[in-house]
């Protein structure tokens, strides 16, 4: 296994109980890089469940690739409550999934500042057909970018849980 057990346990979950649901997930990954659809990866049968993941870690991307708007990164930054949702959207948009979980933050040790520190991390998830938003800010432990990174994937995992 390349990546810690608690990741594979909680990658193990998300993909037996939405392969039980018959339902497809997408990633939007900022700070985690990918983390998350390599975890999904690492357990067979995941081709069921991930129907894809964006890796968009610059702003570019972020409005390329998700049609996140450029005024909502330029007035909140890319790491808002606003900017994940609009990440969550364009990954239901540009994919067959049913529900999408979008990650972006700061995971350090550099970028931090007051308002947003090091280990600041935004989640979204949005789920076709339901205009719900659902999107949370999370002060990680920022002891180590590794350590940002891997609590923001467990997080986005459980997000996609049913």
């Amino acid at each position: 296994m390349l990546l810690p057990d608690d990741l594979i346990d909680l990658a193990r979950r998300v993909i037996t109980e939405n392969a039980a649901l018959g339902r497809k997930v997408a990633l939007a990954e900022s700070c985690t890089g990918g983390l998350v659809c390599a975890a999904l990866t690492e357990i067979a049968g995941s081709s069921a469940v991930l129907d894809r993941g964006f890796v968009t870690y610059s702003n570019e991307a972020k409005m390329e690739s998700l049609d996140v708007p450029r005024d909502i990164i330029d007035t909140l930054g890319a790491v808002s409550g606003a900017t994940a949702w609009a990440m969550a959207q364009g990954a239901l948009k540009h994919s067959q999934a049913d529900v999408a979980v979008a990650i972006s933050g700061i995971a350090g040790p550099d970028g931090g500042s007051e308002q947003k520190p090091v280990g600041l991390v935004v989640f979204a998830r949005a789920v076709r057909g339901s205009d719900e938003v659902d999107a949370e800010e999370r002060q990680l432990d920022g002891s180590s970018r590794a350590e940002v990174r891997r609590q923001a994937a467990l997080v986005a995992l459980e997000l996609l849980l049913p």
